[in-house]
């Protein structure tokens, strides 16, 4: 946060106060800390209490656990926040959900928080918002827009995936900078726009902006030759020596485990509690993505994925 770019100029040096909206684990916080923000976290937000417990865990606060709809603007004032981070329910906008956008209950807390706004006389200087795909093209989307353009903030929208910065996960999701005028971004002239790059981001980038969605091949060769393979992350590493084989692959999944897998599973070091049940690979494997150390490309999937295996590819 660079007060020469207009990130808010502060009258003193204090640290930056943030509220942390929909915290869950605290990935949010987790990241501050990791960019080197001089921050102080005033408050989380999450209802799910088993959330709260891992955050509690992790960072030796625990969250306010309540509806936080139930907010004024004058308790928003009293944190004196100088940017909120929010996370909101993605359900309402998933492409596997029910899509019923703001009509859908987790949405609402969401646009209760933005119409606090207008309310405050300490509104934040600086907003960051994250969400799936398919939430830039929402009607809760439009009335964020709306709202933030009426209380004076500037924005710049961006679906981004981990593997344009070097990670190998491949989930592109939404998000969304806003500052309240007079401060300003350091390139102004992609305000107002949803960018498919992180190009604004890094020095003599600006060139190489991306308005719509790029699946190209030669693109996800370019962004793949950047990443370093999934076993740089792990924790604990194996003995494991990359192969020619390819893994047998159908359209749901890993139809077998092969003899490649049997050998990293037979020189694995990894503590046995970290170990997946053959039993569990057998029976749901086809909706899971499998990938070896050597890999530079991984997805998630949760609970619920199973019901779409037919659309998820395994990634060897």
């Amino acid at each position: 946060m660079e007060e020469e770019e207009g990130f808010c100029k502060k009258e003193n040096k204090e640290p930056w106060r943030v509220l942390e909206f929909y915290s869950g684990i605290g990935g949010m916080r987790y990241s501050i800390i990791r960019a080197g923000i001089e921050a102080t976290m005033v408050e989380a937000f999450d209802i799910n209490d088993k959330a709260n417990d891992v955050y509690q865990h992790n960072f030796r606060h625990r969250p306010y656990q309540g509806n936080i709809q139930n907010l004024t603007g004058a308790e928003l004032d009293n944190y004196k926040a100088h940017a909120w981070l929010l996370s909101p329910p993605c359900q309402p906008y998933t492409r596997q959900g029910l899509q019923k956008d703001s009509g859908d209950a987790r949405a609402s807390s969401f646009l209760k928080i933005l119409d606090l706004i207008p309310e405050m006389s300490m509104p934040p200087y600086m907003l960051f918002v994250e969400n799936v795909v398919g939430f830039e093209t929402s009607d809760t989307h439009k009335q964020m827009i709306e709202i933030l353009v009426s209380t004076g903030f500037i924005t710049q929208e961006y679906i981004l995936t981990p593997l344009q910065f070097g990670v190998p996960y491949s989930r592109p999701r939404y998000f969304c900078l806003a500052k309240r005028k007079p401060s300003a971004f350091k390139n102004p002239h992609v305000n107002n726009q949803l960018l498919w790059t992180p190009s604004p981001f890094f020095e003599n980038g600006g060139n190489a902006l991306m308005t719509d969605h790029d699946e190209s091949h030669e693109r996800w060769k370019e962004w793949l030759q950047f990443c370093k393979p999934i076993e740089s992350f792990l924790e604990f590493r194996t003995s494991y020596q990359p192969m020619n084989a390819e893994c047998n692959i159908s359209a749901f999944g890993c139809e077998t485990l092969d003899e490649r897998d049997e050998g990293i599973a037979s020189s694995s070091s990894c503590p046995e509690e970290y170990v997946v049940p053959l039993s569990l690979i057998e029976r749901w494997g086809s909706a899971m993505d499998i990938v070896y150390p050597d890999s530079k490309r991984c997805c998630c999937f949760t609970k619920s994925y199973f019901r779409h295996r037919g659309k998820i590819k395994c990634l060897c």
